[in-house]
């Protein structure tokens, strides 16, 4: 089984996102931190916004943060919204299956059943579970608060003098 670049980059997204709770991130950063294409990870945020996962900001100020507490979003959950559209294998595709042991292959069975325990094993795995406690993962995702230097330059210029 190979994961989609989409669902890999999402789950970056998401792990980035909850290390930085409490502060807007920025696409870019998270580009940088996890060495993704930004036109990739584009494509991304507006799909886990689409979707519930994130809340997107425009403007100075802006950016992204999770749409609900890491401990909330199933990994199993993500995955199946970033890789549903992909059959795992031609068998499992009802209208393009042009597989001619279909009707007495019984490898399909057994791949069913390792798709049903691989997300058996991703729904009880939350974002939270993957950076909880996770101080490498942290040290690789942690961004700037930038929230602390646009109030300083929004700040009147008498305030900023003294």
């Amino acid at each position: 089984m190979r994961v989609t670049i989409r669902t890999n980059l999402a789950i970056r997204v998401l792990m980035a996102c909850a290390v930085n709770t409490g502060h807007m991130v920025r696409r870019t950063e998270i580009a940088q931190a996890t060495n993704a294409s930004e036109n990739h990870l584009a494509q991304v945020v507006h799909l886990l916004a689409a979707e519930g996962f994130i809340k997107t900001i425009r403007g100075r100020a802006g950016g992204l943060e999770l749409a609900r507490p890491a401990a909330e979003i199933s990994v199993g959950e993500v995955f199946r919204h970033f890789e549903a559209g992909t059959p795992f294998a031609e068998c499992f595709d009802g209208a393009e299956n042009t597989c001619p042991l279909k009707d007495v292959c019984r490898l399909r069975d057994a791949l069913l059943a390792g798709l049903v325990a691989f997300y058996d094993v991703l729904d009880n795995l939350t974002v939270d579970d993957l950076v909880h406690d996770n101080d490498g993962l942290a040290a690789l995702l942690q961004m700037p608060d930038n929230s602390a230097v646009l109030t300083a330059g929004c700040a009147p210029a008498a305030a900023r003098m003294g």
